[in-house]
C-alpha cells in the first residue's frame, strides 16, 4: 500500500502506539490501514450417499475439483455466502445448512468456515467459475485431484464422521506443510 484510501496521502509502515504490530499509516491523517484476513465459506452438499464437487474454470487451480466455496461478501452471513457461492459455482440449491468446520489458514490469510447441507435436488450444472459439476461417492472422488488442502481435510473429516454417524465442529490450522488439530 502506498497511498490512504481516505486522503490519498502517502501511507508509511509503523507500529501505531497501542498497537503490537507495524500496519500502514497515513502520513497526512493519521488513518490506520488495517488488514485482515478473508473469509471464504462454503458447502458440502450432500445427496443421498454422494457429495456434490466442481472442478474449477479459473485459477488458482484450474481443471481440479473442489467443494463449492468462495469470497464472504460485504453485508451477508456466513450461510448466505456459503449458499450464493453453491448457486453460482455449481448452479445448486442447497437447503439446511450446519456449520461443520473452520479452518484458520495463516500463510495465505484466510479463513474457511465450512457448512454442512442438504442438495435440495439434482437439477445442477456448471457456473461462470466452473467446467463441470458432478456427484461423487467416496470411493469415486479423484483425491489426487482435488484443488486445495482445504478442501481434501474437509472432505476427510466429512467422510470421518459420516462413517461414525455423529458429525461433529471441527476447527483445525492448515499450513502447506502440516495441520494442526483443535479437539472437536
Amino acid at each position: 500500500m502506498k497511498y490512504c484510501t481516505q486522503c490519498g496521502s502517502p501511507v508509511e509502515q509503523m507500529i501505531p502506539e497501542g498497537e503490537d504490530r507495524l500496519r500502514h499509516v497515513c502520513t497526512q491523517c493519521g488513518f490506520i490501514h488495517y488488514q485482515n484476513p478473508k473469509m471464504v465459506v462454503g458447502c458440502i452438499p450432500v445427496w443421498k450417499d454422494k457429495i456434490l464437487l466442481v472442478k474449477r474454470s479459473i485459477e488458482p487451480r484450474y481443471g481440479k475439483w473442489t467443494l463449492p466455496a468462495g469470497y464472504l461478501e460485504n453485508g451477508e452471513s456466513a450461510a448466505d455466502g456459503a449458499s450464493r457461492e453453491t448457486l453460482e459455482e455449481a448452479n445448486a440449491r442447497v437447503s439446511d445448512l450446519k456449520p461443520f468446520g473452520m479452518f484458520n489458514m495463516p500463510q495465505i490469510n484466510q479463513i474457511y468456515f465450512m457448512f454442512l447441507s442438504d442438495l435440495v435436488d439434482t437439477d445442477f450444472g456448471a457456473g461462470h467459475e466452473s467446467l463441470e459439476v458432478r456427484l461423487y461417492k467416496e470411493e469415486e472422488i479423484p483425491w489426487d485431484e482435488i484443488a486445495f488442502k482445504v478442501i481434501k481435510r474437509t472432505m476427510e473429516l466429512f467422510f470421518e464422521d459420516r462413517s461414525t454417524g455423529e458429525f461433529t465442529f471441527h476447527m483445525e490450522d492448515i499450513y502447506f506443510d502440516r495441520s494442526v488439530k483443535y479437539r472437536t
